[in-house]
């Protein structure tokens, strides 16, 4: 019972990861320093993405899940068993992926500019 719940903890803390993923760069706007771990995280997750790298959260629910007596994620991990096919039709997961960089980069430019923007009002 504790594994169980352990694991679905372990779930919510991936979803929040991923929702950090996406706005994160935005909520850099206000507290800046976030930025840092935003760029880690961005990183980790193109690392995800281009290679065939086993993520840490993924393993940790696995391990729980099984002691648990449950089934292991699905073989894609997390993202196809929460997300692909259930958020979105998985068909549409290059383009979902697509997105989500375009939002990060979208936040990053968005950070710098707001960085810049006292600078130039001073200069």
């Amino acid at each position: 019972m504790v594994t169980r719940s352990l694991a679905e903890l372990v779930m919510v803390l991936h979803f929040a990861v991923l929702l950090f993923l996406v706005v994160g760069g935005y909520l850099a706007w206000r507290l800046p320093k976030v930025l840092y771990a935003h760029v880690a995280m961005a990183a980790w997750a193109v690392l995800i993405v281009a290679f065939p790298v086993s993520c840490p959260l993924t393993s940790l629910e696995n391990t729980l899940r099984v002691a648990s007596g449950a089934e292991p994620l699905a073989r894609g991990g997390f993202i196809d068993t929460y997300i692909d096919g259930v958020l979105y039709p998985e068909s549409a997961a290059p383009l979902v992926q697509v997105l989500v960089g375009l939002a990060v980069l979208t936040s990053w430019v968005g950070w710098f500019a707001r960085r810049a923007a006292p600078a130039r009002a001073c200069g």
